[in-house]
């Protein structure tokens, strides 16, 4: 088993020379409170992002937004997810220590019996076509 310098797996990943990681067959996993505050975050997640659970913990979910993500794309997430409840939609976010990975991401918000609001999202390998419609979508965004 291939390990990184936070002894964090890298098994099942595939580096590519622009910083890129490639994954298969994962669903990435997490849950925020209402001010998007991670709770929880499943273990391919954390491979995935190069993140230990106690450095995502209490930690802002932006703690993996990539620099190249346009605010313009986030304003339109959330305005589905307080308008519809839902979105979905493709994501470059930064790994700990460099590098990036794409998501297609699907954003649910959701009351627990005691009016919590949370976040949950469900993230899985976007096809190398989407990524480039993708990366020529935020291009034009502000």
């Amino acid at each position: 088993m291939s390990k990184n310098n936070n002894d964090i797996s890298t098994d099942g990943l595939t580096f590519l020379e622009d910083g890129e990681v490639l994954y298969d067959d994962l669903y990435l996993l997490s849950e925020t409170d209402e001010k998007g505050i991670v709770e929880y975050a499943s273990d391919s997640f954390l491979k995935i992002a190069n993140m230990t659970r106690d450095e995502i913990i209490g930690q802002p979910h932006n703690i993996v937004r990539h620099p190249d993500m346009p605010r313009a794309a986030f304003k339109m997430l959330w305005d589905d997810v307080q308008s519809k409840g839902f979105w979905t939609g493709y994501v470059k976010n930064a790994r700990k220590g460099g590098g990036h990975y794409w998501v297609y991401a699907t954003v649910l918000r959701s009351v627990d019996k005691n009016g919590n609001t949370k976040y949950v999202s469900i993230r899985v390998k976007p096809s190398r076509e989407d990524i480039k419609k993708a990366e020529e979508l935020y291009a034009t965004l502000a």
